[in-house]
């Protein structure tokens, strides 16, 4: 991509507002290090040198979104709790409009613990409950969402399985959405396998998507577009969710575009190194949609998500991508 083009694009995904919903997490970070192992039993002792709170799940989406300079509101739920509190300290921080973050009493705020030495991430551990959304949340949280539909131009469905979404919430959304003309865009889950259906993109990865479309998974081939079991998924996908694009991330092998009319799309990944691939998936379709809000094309789109992608899997710890961030990365890959 040219950079007069590649600035246009960056320029327009910053003047755009986006509504992320789905399940909220509190990613709490423990840093430290490990000189001995623990005299009462075979695991390492970690000294404590700090702690990090950041938004996780579908509020890193929404963190992502922010970190590109755009604006974005947020939906979902969290617990009646010190977590909770937190989550909205750290979100608020970033300027992110958490009106539509309700409290459910009868639930946590889902929080992932990680314990990371030396640059490795050592155990996690989660404080969570999966139960489906009550019909006052549900009425509440549709409420909300016919209210704020028409100040955004993109939706973001983010389901992690924690219990904020199901057919009957993601149905009456995506009805709403479709009727005001949005960009509508979701990142499914393999353990909870909804039915997304005529979406402007759907972000599986490679696991999720042969999930989805009932496939065994089998090992990646070398050549993306010669992966018979790959594109099999992918044409069977696009019959089963009509998207108009459906993007399968495919770690180190970058991702793969499938539309219908169009041959498959390989987009190799340019990441330079990788140290933590938590997140990048959310940050995959934070900007996928921003940049299709923006006016790029599929291909377009495509490639600014995977620039992204490959930004913060070079980052410890669930991270975020920013526009100086991307046009650089850009740039390098330019120079090669």
């Amino acid at each position: 991509m040219k950079k007069p083009r590649l600035q246009q694009l960056i320029t327009g995904m910053c003047r755009q507002n986006i509504l992320v919903v789905g399940d909220v997490m509190l990613d709490h970070f423990i840093w430290g290090r490990v000189s001995r192992i623990s005299p009462e039993a075979p695991v390492p002792v970690v000294e404590v040198t700090k702690e990090d709170f950041y938004p996780g799940g579908a509020a890193n989406v929404a963190r992502n979104i922010r970190a590109l300079g755009s604006q974005c509101q947020l939906m979902g739920l969290r617990g009646d709790d010190r977590s909770g509190e937190e989550l909205c300290t750290v979100l608020a921080e970033r300027g992110i409009d958490i009106r539509g973050l309700l409290v459910d009493p009868a639930r946590p705020t889902t929080v992932k613990t990680r314990i990371v030495a030396h640059q490795q991430q050592i155990v996690r551990f989660d404080k969570e409950r999966t139960e489906r959304i009550t019909p006052a949340l549900t009425d509440r949280l549709l409420r909300h969402f016919a209210e704020v539909l028409p100040t955004v131009s993109g939706v973001v469905f983010e389901d992690y399985a924690k219990g904020t979404l199901n057919q009957e919430v993601l149905d009456a959304m995506q009805r709403l959405a479709r009727r005001a003309g949005k960009i509508t865009a979701a990142d499914p889950n393999a353990r909870q396998l909804l039915h997304y259906r005529g979406l402007t993109a759907i972000t599986p990865n490679r696991g999720e998507a042969f999930a989805a479309a009932g496939v065994p998974p089998v090992p990646a081939g070398p050549d993306v577009l010669k992966d018979e079991a790959l594109l099999q998924v992918g044409g069977l996908l696009l019959k089963k969710w009509q998207p108009a694009n459906l993007l399968i991330t495919l770690g180190e092998d970058g991702m793969c575009l499938f539309r219908h009319g169009h041959t498959p799309h390989h987009i190799p990944t340019v990441a330079r190194e990788v140290f933590d691939v938590s997140g990048a998936g959310d940050t995959a379709i934070a900007t996928l949609v921003l940049a299709l809000a923006a006016g790029a094309d599929p291909v377009e789109a495509a490639e600014i998500s995977n620039h992204a992608a490959g930004v913060v899997v070079g980052k410890i710890g669930t991270a975020t991508c920013s526009a100086d961030e991307l046009a650089q990365s850009f740039a390098r890959n330019n120079r090669r």
